[in-house]
């Protein structure tokens, strides 16, 4: 039986939830833990109280955005053009890498697939990402050597591009050529 939390530790914890998401956005997930608890103005021993460790407030913070993954690609299984959906999916995963730094990090790494929580919903979102990319193959609109092993290192090139360039359209263009070279030519 969970217990509830009291009022202010509600807010505490809902504070410390929405600084870790703006830091980890902006500095990755080695972000200082200090200024975590600076930005939701609490004390360090208020976040360790409610996070035991930088893995367990990394696994919360991250479950709904590894949650919003899942979602992106079962909506594009629902769009009526598999090309378009793969095309909006994969569009939409890379903006939310671009503009998270933590999430590029996650996205490019198996390194927390020991919290059963991440883990499982990144089986997930892998799960269904190859399935929109099984779609549009099979509506021959997709390289029918496109693999899942190609989409995660697809993301991983392009959680560099986001982390590396001065540009921060840069992923943008990267992704239009990337695009480009992954469609069959429809007569």
């Amino acid at each position: 039986m969970a217990t509830r939390l009291r009022a202010d530790a509600r807010r505490n914890r809902a504070a410390l939830l929405a600084a870790a998401r703006e830091v980890f956005a902006e500095q990755g997930l080695d972000a200082s833990l200090d200024e975590i608890a600076r930005r939701a103005g609490v004390g360090n021993a208020t976040l360790y109280r409610r996070f035991p460790s930088r893995r367990h407030l990394i696994a919360e913070v991250f479950a709904s955005h590894m949650t919003a993954a899942v979602h992106l690609a079962e909506q594009a299984l629902e769009h009526p053009d598999p090309w378009a959906a793969f095309v909006g999916y994969l569009t939409r995963v890379c903006e939310l890498q671009a503009t998270d730094r933590g999430l590029a990090e996650l996205l490019a790494t198996s390194a927390f697939d020991d919290d059963e929580r991440l883990a499982a919903l990144r089986t997930a979102a892998q799960r269904r990402a190859v399935d929109v990319l099984t779609r549009a193959q099979r509506a021959g609109r997709l390289r029918a050597d496109f693999t899942g092993q190609d989409f995660a290192l697809l993301m991983m090139a392009n959680a560099g591009v986001a982390q590396h360039s001065p540009d921060p359209h840069a992923w943008r263009r990267q992704l239009t050529l990337v695009i480009s070279g992954l469609g069959t030519r429809q007569l």
